[in-house]
């Protein structure tokens, strides 16, 4: 049985460890691909790149966060920060 610093470990580890500790092989596939598309043109609309900050912002906490309905309307709680 799993004693509770051990538990307390994997729940820290959860929000702390990084892509390339957790999955090498798919941090090594996204940095090729990153690497392409810095150095090649990308010609199909739906592929083009964006900015550093827009892949910040999808790839944040909000990817968590539902919020259903309009602002200050929400359907769930917890929205205070979305509106």
């Amino acid at each position: 049985m799993a004693t509770a610093a051990a538990v307390s470990n994997k729940f820290e580890s959860f929000f702390e460890t990084t892509l390339a500790d957790a999955d090498p092989e798919i941090f090594g596939a996204i940095r090729n691909e990153l690497g392409r598309q810095r150095h090649e043109i990308e010609l199909i609309a739906s592929e083009n790149i964006v900015s550093r900050a827009v892949l910040e912002a999808q790839g944040s906490i909000m990817t968590n966060k539902y919020a259903e309905g309009y602002p200050g309307k929400r359907y769930y709680g917890g929205c205070q920060f979305v509106d």
